[in-house]
């Protein structure tokens, strides 16, 4: 590549496209509307990815997203105390997982996309 890249940014769908925008909000992410079908949730310029009003069952079950952290225990006590379990059907929290490489926690959205919270050794 002879140029510098900026970001990289996802696209993940929605079952219900105005849950999954509460949904992300309440997570902290930040949304600016595209338009009426697809918002940017950021935590900052780099760290973004695209939410469509589209839903394809076998895309959203193998859509996965990867968030790295720098302290997974910090992580988990946020995630926990936000309740979106409660407050979010479909919504699924794991423990901490510990593998060779690192560890993580996986979290399902209310369509079922699966986010990894990981800190890498």
């Amino acid at each position: 590549m002879n140029y510098t890249s900026k970001s990289i940014r996802a696209f993940i769908g929605a079952k219900d496209y105005q849950e999954s925008r509460k949904f992300y909000k309440e997570l902290g992410f930040e949304e600016v509307v595209i338009d009426k079908s697809m918002s940017l949730f950021k935590v900052n310029e780099s760290l973004a990815f695209y939410l469509q009003n589209a839903y394809v069952k076998d895309w959203i079950n193998n859509s996965m997203l990867f968030l790295e952290v720098d302290d997974l225990e910090q992580c988990q006590k946020d995630l926990m105390e936000k309740r979106l379990p409660e407050k979010f059907k479909g919504v699924r929290l794991t423990d901490i997982k510990t593998w060779d490489w690192g560890r993580e926690i996986f979290m399902h959205d209310p369509s079922g996309v699966l986010w990894h919270f990981g800190e890498f050794n």
